[in-house]
């Protein structure tokens, strides 16, 4: 699954991709359109590769905590995700899936034997006193709803966060953190639906929650790296890994992997994903448990060596996934664009004060009601790209809602598009916004505006645009 292959064309968020790939870039934690219009929203993810499409498959945490939905996106580039929709949805009154219940971390392997993709994830009440796992299964992989088998606990041991391993010879790995006693690594049956045996294949006696496991193989042997993080709720930590050349262990000591004090660049690991030509790609959740709706992904690139592994943060970079461009690069030059300095209003747009803004200020009353959109203008704007590239702005705002804002964004009198702007509790978010169109040298305009009567947009601080 992890063959690399060049980019065909295809169109995500509206956007015809041609080879003219420019800046694509993964944002961490910023709000992150997805082809439906609205902030990505599979927390608690996995990553399966069919191919050669990514699926992200995690949990809808548009109202909150409770279980609404299992989503799925796919890409082929990893920046550009097209949602492909619910394959778990909450129904009835009671049950599993029903309402006030807890479905987080889900995870699909193949099963090469029986044709089915496999889902797991940890099933709850809402006080967490179940600490169950479910299992689902679909012919497709995120072709339509998944079959949902029904609940229990691995080995009779509670279990609550959770991942899931396939192994190169096919045997795959439910990876549970039993409050009482560990982690737990437990092999499954062959059609993966249940535990094979009555032991674990390890147990790390370490408190240890949000697992996640990698195996990559140099001259024919094969070494295991397991992730996780401490248990402080909601609160991040600073991450730890181990390392070891069997799953039954002996296992190395826990370090962590981030810079020290960081807490993981505020995140807890919720996947690790090799994609191909010596990429490993760190996936985390920055939760925001006041607003979970609000949460967003610090995704960020591993370097790995042997029995040592590291991560530095970024602000952006380029995973050149499916492109064939090799291994990931960090993002090029960019220029900022200040909304109120060096925008042009119409329709009743105007700068308004904003205290953490560059400059104190922002381009504010974009979109509005009654029939009135405001717009902001930036004219003058650099790009070396090529005409047809496809390249990642980003948009410095703020939202003092609760819920998103939305608004529509245009490159050189191009059709708008939507873009999400989540609720920044009064600090500056970025929004991730893929763009086509800008063209050589400095006569390019970008148009953000409101969204078909949607309402009132963000207030715009600037416009981070790179010059590639």
């Amino acid at each position: 699954m992890h063959h690399r292959r060049l980019l065909s064309a295809v169109s995500i968020l509206g956007l015809a991709t041609s080879t003219a790939l420019a800046a694509l870039q993964i944002v961490p934690g910023g709000t992150w359109t997805a082809s439906n219009g609205d902030h990505l929203n599979a927390h608690g993810a996995g990553v399966i590769r069919v191919n050669s499409t990514f699926y992200l498959i995690g949990e809808d945490k548009s109202q909150g905590s409770s279980f609404l939905a299992v989503n799925c996106y796919s890409s082929v580039d990893l920046v550009q995700w097209k949602y492909e929709g619910a394959l778990l949805s909450r129904t009835g009154t009671s049950g599993d899936l029903g309402p006030n219940r807890i479905i987080e971390r889900p995870k699909v392997i193949y099963n090469d034997q029986t044709r089915k993709y496999v889902m797991w994830m940890h099933v709850d009440s809402s006080n967490y006193g179940d600490a169950k796992v479910g299992v689902a299964t679909s012919d497709t992989v995120c072709g339509g709803k998944y079959e949902y088998k029904g609940s229990f606990r691995p080995l009779g041991m509670e279990s609550r966060d959770m991942g899931l391993f396939k192994d190169d010879d096919g045997k795959a790995y439910l990876l549970t953190e039993d409050r009482k006693n560990g982690l737990r690594i437990n092999p499954l049956s062959p059609d993966y639906l249940s535990i094979s045996g009555s032991t674990s294949t390890h147990l790390f006696p370490t408190a240890i929650e949000s697992p996640a496991l990698l195996k990559l193989s140099s001259s024919g042997t094969g070494r295991y790296y397991i992730f996780g993080s401490h248990l402080t709720g909601w609160d991040p930590n600073d991450n730890v890994y181990a390392t070891a050349t069997s799953l039954s262990g002996p296992w190395s000591d826990w370090q962590i992997f981030a810079d020290k004090g960081s807490n993981t660049y505020a995140s807890q690991t919720t996947f690790v994903l090799d994609y191909g030509g010596g990429n490993v790609m760190y996936m985390g959740d920055r939760w925001k448990s006041k607003n979970l709706q609000t949460s967003s992904y610090i995704w960020l690139p591993l370097e790995i060596s042997g029995t040592k592994v590291t991560m530095n943060n970024r602000g952006s970079w380029v995973p050149n996934a499916g492109t064939g461009g090799g291994t990931w690069a960090a993002s090029p030059a960019e220029t900022s664009y200040e909304g109120e300095a060096q925008g042009k209003y119409a329709g009743g747009a105007k700068e308004v004060s904003c205290s953490k803004c560059s400059g104190g200020k922002a381009a504010g009353y974009i979109g509005g009601t009654g029939g009135t959109n405001g717009s902001v203008t930036i004219s003058g704007i650099q790009s070396n790209g090529g005409e047809g590239a496809v390249t990642t702005l980003q948009i410095r705002y703020v939202n003092g809602d609760t819920g998103p804002r939305y608004a529509a964004v245009s490159v050189n009198g191009g059709s708008p598009q939507k873009v999400a702007f989540e609720g920044t509790a009064g600090e500056v978010g970025v929004s991730s916004v893929v763009v086509r169109g800008l063209r050589q040298g400095s006569g390019n305009t970008i148009v953000v505006s409101g969204w078909e009567g949607g309402g009132w947009g963000p207030d715009v601080d600037r416009v981070v645009v790179p010059v590639q």
